[in-house]
């Protein structure tokens, strides 16, 4: 079930009013709601993926039962990696499966060696990636005894499944989001208010941003043999906003969803386009991912503490898993390589921590250096992007050599430039108002709070009027095939 769907438009305000009126009593009642409803929102697309998502519930509620009772260090250490080899069993069976098969194949035969094996069509269960992620995260908690296991078990299904982030995040940590469904809720005005206005800016995000992106994003990178430098340009602009409209946007959603139930989600993206150096930009994009990794790899195999050697070593090692987390494809990981090159520098000059506040804060404007910052940070993260997009490093780099030809300085050409100039019109709008609200929580989360009544309405009409002119085709959020 999509979130820009009529479906879910649907699906919404039933659940919202059987929790707050037909179960608000009953906290046991409210959560099974909710598993309900998440069961429900997640079989909609196939009912099968319900069997892997329960099942790895009931695993790893079960092992975090066992490590509470064991004392034994091995065998303590035996039900962790029962966890973490089921969880990553399952994600990598159904998503890299062919991608380790074709490679094995491609390395016999480079030595001269033959092997017949056949690939598996092979349905990639939605968010997978996510909620393996989240369980992960519970165990390892409770391995290290930094959490008590629960021995709820619909809560801790509610914690697992919980619709409005269980298929792009952002990935909870059991130590904030589990205890969360143990409290007994009420309903909150000024939070729902607040949450339908983040609804609001996500659906403007994914719909107005993202989907008209797409588009000609995707017309640009599918023909590219066929464009001129400047044109690819335009096609890198574009899936760069598309893929911040369409993940962001999905994660405001999944926010603004989460406190009309009166629950209180992590922050997945803090306006990471207004970066100042790559460093900055990790910080503010993806944030739930980006601090899993921190926190169950990169510190884990020694952070920063080691020497030079160590340091270059975990940078890589947390860069390009996160791009194979992406997806099985070496695109990915090029891309995870690329931002992982990008990074080490201000890691090895002790820089990596320099831009910690908010660019111009409590200001209009920026300063000529930080913008410079900004548009060199922006730069190589849109070069950064094609590999992302492309379909494969071949692609990639035809990609990248048109533009630097002298093709770079031709007339863009391409199907409905008009209407793409009507894209660009808004994407500077969007820019606009994302600048002026960098200081809260999403772009609108101030923005008309102390006007008139009539005025504020017509903020949230001229925004709700806007998304549905310029809604098109149905569109998947892109971190669903993640």
């Amino acid at each position: 079930m999509l979130f820009n769907s009529i479906d879910f438009a649907v699906f919404l305000p039933i659940v919202f009013i059987l929790y707050w009126y037909a179960t608000h009593k009953n906290l046991k009642l409210q959560n099974l709601l909710i598993v309900v409803a998440s069961y429900t929102f997640y079989g909609w697309w196939d009912w099968r993926f319900l069997l892997l998502i329960i099942f790895s519930t009931i695993i790893d509620y079960t092992i975090g039962i066992k490590l509470k009772k064991e004392d034994s260090v091995l065998k303590r250490k035996a039900l962790l990696w029962t966890s973490i080899a089921v969880n990553l069993g399952f994600l990598g069976f159904f998503k890299y499966y062919n991608f380790f098969l074709d490679n094995f194949i491609t390395a016999f035969s480079f030595f001269g060696t033959e092997i017949k094996a056949n690939s598996l069509n092979i349905i990639l269960p939605v968010g997978i990636s996510f909620y393996t992620f989240q369980t992960l995260s519970y165990t390892i908690d409770v391995y290290k005894e930094k959490l008590e296991p629960t021995k709820d078990f619909i809560a801790f299904s509610a914690f697992v499944s919980f619709f409005p982030q269980l298929v792009a995040g952002p990935i909870e940590r059991a130590a904030h989001l589990l205890p969360q469904f143990y409290k007994k809720r009420s309903f909150d005005y000024t939070k729902a208010v607040d949450g339908m206005r983040q609804i609001l800016w996500g659906l403007f995000k994914k719909i107005v941003i993202a989907d008209n992106c797409a588009e000609y994003a995707n017309q640009i990178f599918n023909n590219s043999a066929d464009m001129n430098g400047s044109t690819l340009v335009l096609g890198a602009l574009f899936f760069t906003f598309q893929i911040y409209g369409d993940f962001s946007g999905y994660s405001d959603i999944a926010i603004g969803t989460s406190r009309l139930f009166g629950f209180d989600l992590m922050r997945n993206f803090n306006f990471p386009y207004f970066s100042r150096d790559i460093a900055e930009f990790w910080r503010r994009w993806h944030i739930s991912l980006s601090t899993w990794f921190r926190d169950y790899l990169y510190i884990p195999l020694g952070g920063s503490r080691g020497g030079t050697w160590m340091k270059i070593r975990n940078t890589f090692i947390i860069f390009i898993v996160s791009g194979f987390w992406h997806g099985a494809n070496w695109t990915f990981i090029v891309w995870g390589a690329l931002n992982a090159i990008y990074f080490l520098p201000l890691l090895l000059t002790n820089n990596n921590r320099n831009n910690l506040e908010t660019v111009a804060q409590g200001k209009l404007f920026p300063s000529i250096k930080e913008f410079s910052f900004m548009l060199l940070t922006f730069g190589l993260t849109v070069f950064a992007w094609i590999f992302f997009r492309a379909n494969d490093i071949g692609h990639a780099t035809s990609y990248i050599s048109e533009i630097f030809s002298t093709s770079l300085f031709a007339i863009p050409v391409f199907a409905e430039r008009g209407k793409a100039f009507i894209v660009l019109v808004l994407l500077m709008l969007f820019i606009l108002l994302e600048w002026q609200g960098r200081e809260g929580s999403y772009a609108i989360s101030q923005l008309g709070l102390k006007w008139k009544r009539p005025y504020r309405w017509g903020l949230y009409l001229g925004l709700i009027s806007i998304i549905f002119i310029m809604t098109g085709k149905e569109q998947q959020f892109i971190y669903f095939q993640f």
